[in-house]
């Protein structure tokens, strides 16, 4: 798995908040809420049914309690791994535009750190953000715009690791319209200014590339996206907002 796949999906140095060990240990939520619910109480009716008659049918009370494990980990874990099998083959050749930049900011790290993990300040100088706002401390919803203001995104994502003044790592959650992920270190330099990696990535729906998505694998819309990153350096450095169109 590469580091933009870790990204989307996690991994042990990505964590995401604690929701119990069935739904910690999936890496793909692909199940809706409502299918979740669904799931378990199905799950649960057919479980109880079969060790009800396990003496009296015993092969086709296990099948019936393979088929009721299957949906009780399903709705507990909302992972489905034959839609995520599915999804797999579907999505093999579309693509995600990946965004790896660093740089050097000459203020302190604190004072960087402070001001990105603020993620409603990114709008300010990130022209492909139209809107972040913060819902708690983890959540947020981000409305992104397409090259030239053509077509929009919108997602909820969280913070899934986060180590103060070094490292924040954040993600969509299930059910956005796109598969988003990005992660950025700070670290100190030796005239006390800040070095920062940044990696995103964004990665559109199985199936909705050239249904009006296809724009955000366009080469002119990562290059937007590099463009923002550079220009945090300025907007940290100088405190203005570089008001070019969007």
């Amino acid at each position: 798995m590469n580091s933009y796949n870790t990204l989307l999906n996690g991994n042990s140095q990505h964590e995401a908040p604690s929701a119990g060990p069935l739904y910690d240990r999936s890496n793909i939520l692909n199940v809706s809420k409502e299918g979740r619910i669904a799931s378990i109480v199905a799950g649960s009716l057919i479980a109880s049914s079969a060790i009800g008659s396990i003496g009296k049918h015993p092969i086709k009370s296990l099948a019936r309690l393979a088929v009721g494990g299957y949906l009780l980990y399903r709705g507990l874990s909302g992972n489905c791994p034959v839609t995520a099998a599915i999804e797999q083959r579907s999505a093999r050749h579309s693509t995600a535009i990946n965004i790896r930049s660093s740089m050097i900011i000459n203020k302190p790290r604190e004072e960087v750190y402070a001001f990105w993990r603020q993620l409603g300040n990114l709008p300010l100088f990130m022209r492909h953000l139209e809107q972040v706002d913060e819902r708690d401390s983890i959540h947020s919803r981000w409305i992104a715009r397409g090259p030239g203001g053509v077509g929009t995104l919108e997602w909820e994502a969280e913070i899934v690791k986060e180590e103060p003044g070094s490292l924040l790592g954040w993600r969509s959650i299930t059910g956005s319209q796109v598969a988003t992920a990005g992660r950025v270190t700070f670290e100190d330099t030796a005239n006390g200014g800040t070095s920062m990696k940044i990696m995103i990535t964004y990665r559109p729906p199985a199936g909705h590339v050239g249904t009006g998505l296809a724009w955000l694998l366009n080469s002119a819309f990562e290059r937007i996206v590099q463009e923002d990153i550079q220009r945090f350096k300025h907007f940290m450095e100088t405190g203005v907002v570089v008001n070019d169109e969007k």
